[in-house]
C-alpha cells in the first residue's frame, strides 16, 4: 500500500503489512546448477581457481603479462579471443588451484583473465578485466545458464 508522504519532497513509502507478518525461512537442499540433463540445464562450463602462494597475486600476474609483452590485462582478450558468453559462478573453495609457481604461464594468464572478468555471483565479458587481490584468489564454478528459463 502506497502512502502519501508528509515530506515536501512527495516520497511514497511501502508497506506490505506487519513487521514480521510474511517472514518465511525454507531450507534450500538441491541446485540447478551443474544440471546438464532434463528440460532444466544449467551445465558446469569452467572452474577457475590460482594458487599464488605467498607471493602478490596482482604483482604476480602483471609480471606473467609482460612475458607476453603486453601492456596490460585487457589485451588478453585479443590472446584468449573468442570470450566465452556471460554465466553465472558459484565459489567453490574446495577446488583445487592451479599453482601459479609451476602450471604453464599462459594458462595461469588465461584463468587469471577470466577471474577478472568475474565477480562472486556473474561472469560477464562485458566488464573491463580487473585484477584485484580478490578477483585473482577467487575460486569459482561457473555455469552456463542461456537454457535455463523458468
Amino acid at each position: 500500500m502506497l502512502c502519501p508522504s508528509p515530506h515536501p519532497d512527495n516520497l511514497r513509502y511501502a508497506n506490505s503489512g506487519g513487521p514480521r507478518s510474511r517472514t518465511r525461512t525454507q531450507r534450500v537442499q538441491q541446485t540447478l546448477l551443474g544440471s546438464s540433463d532434463g528440460p532444466i540445464r544449467c551445465p558446469r562450463h569452467l572452474c577457475l581457481a590460482l594458487d599464488f602462494g605467498r607471493k602478490d597475486p596482482v604483482v604476480t600476474a602483471y609480471r606473467l603479462l609482460k612475458t607476453l609483452r603486453l601492456p596490460e590485462p585487457e589485451f588478453l582478450r585479443l590472446t584468449f579471443a573468442p570470450v566465452p558468453s556471460s554465466m553465472v559462478c558459484q565459489a567453490n573453495p574446495d577446488l583445487q588451484p592451479l599453482d601459479v609457481a609451476t602450471a604453464d604461464p599462459i594458462e595461469v594468464l588465461r584463468q587469471a583473465f577470466l577471474l577478472g572478468l568475474c565477480t562472486v555471483v556473474r561472469f560477464d565479458p562485458g566488464r573491463p578485466v580487473l585484477w584485484t587481490q580478490a578477483s585473482l584468489t577467487r575460486r569459482l564454478e561457473l555455469f552456463d545458464v542461456s537454457e535455463f528459463y523458468a
